[in-house]
């Protein structure tokens, strides 16, 4: 251990010991866990008591493609306890300009499987269940119930209104993400909570198929974008920090690097949500 690394130990731990004494939390970080984590211990928004619950937290992934890889990546980075990652693809040669998971000689390989091997070597930490199947009928109802926070880094209309439906049943907060060309798109739904609307408020589930990677392209740092702010919000709602883009739907313009804000509303109509 370098003689900085020893100070920002000691830095650390003051922070923590002062933590510990307003805290009912019993569990304990170890030195190695101190330093990989120093730099988020040390932000008051998160301090030791918010590490701990980031340490103690579930997230669900839906895909480990473009929008997954680098989600996933980040959470593992902050140490979130435990992820799990549902796709039902293989890594392809085109995948690798996005998906940052994957490398080149992971193509044929299933992406929960080489994204897992990427996350356990960012960080061995964290408990990594990756399961090849597309996340679906009383599957995705168990996975969402047994979630903290669930990302969607989908491409489909189906699988997004199937987990809307999900986490609206089990009032389990979703992170939804979406990019394409130069664009993206992101929001936060947290059902039962502060009047939030669903995705179905936002998206009619009669209405036209999502538009895709594949038949329209997309600019590579799109996808990292947005996949990272997904993993910011999901780490906000874990330790309570700041405001949650819940009720508005962030979207970005790549070529002007333009963001704009469009308000939501919970549709009391709404065929998902409408009864909360």
């Amino acid at each position: 251990m370098s003689a900085n690394d020893n100070e920002l130990l000691h830095t650390v731990k003051f922070f923590g010991i002062i933590s510990t004494l307003i805290s009912s939390i019993t569990r304990h970080m170890n030195d190695n866990q101190l330093l990989r984590y120093s730099r988020q211990i040390m932000l008051p928004q998160c301090d030791i008591e918010g590490q701990q619950k980031l340490l103690s937290a579930h997230v669900l992934i839906v895909g480990a493609g473009g929008l997954g890889s680098p989600a996933a990546m980040y959470l593992a980075a902050a140490g979130i306890g435990r992820i799990t990652i549902y796709d039902n693809d293989e890594v392809e040669l085109s995948n690798l300009q996005r998906q940052i998971a994957h490398n080149t000689p992971d193509v044929g390989l299933d992406k929960v499987f080489s994204t897992q091997q990427t996350l356990k070597n960012l960080n061995p930490d964290v408990e990594v269940k990756a399961v090849k199947e597309r996340l679906t009928g009383e599957t995705l109802e168990a996975e969402v119930l047994a979630a903290d926070i669930v990302l969607d880094c989908s491409d489909n209309f189906s699988t997004r209104f199937a987990i809307n439906q999900a986490c609206v049943k089990y009032q389990t907060p979703l992170v939804s993400g979406a990019a394409i060309r130069f664009e993206g798109q992101i929001s936060v739904f947290t059902p039962g909570k502060n009047n939030s609307p669903c995705y179905n408020c936002l998206y009619s589930s009669d209405g036209e198929e999502l538009q895709t990677c594949s038949t329209n392209g997309v600019i590579a740092p799109i996808t990292g974008i947005i996949g990272s702010i997904q993993a910011l919000e999901a780490i906000k709602l874990i330790i309570s920090a700041g405001e949650p883009l819940t009720g508005r739907l962030l979207l970005l313009d790549g070529l002007t690097m333009e963001w704009r804000t469009m308000r939501l509303k919970k549709n009391i109509t709404c065929p998902t949500c409408g009864g909360l």
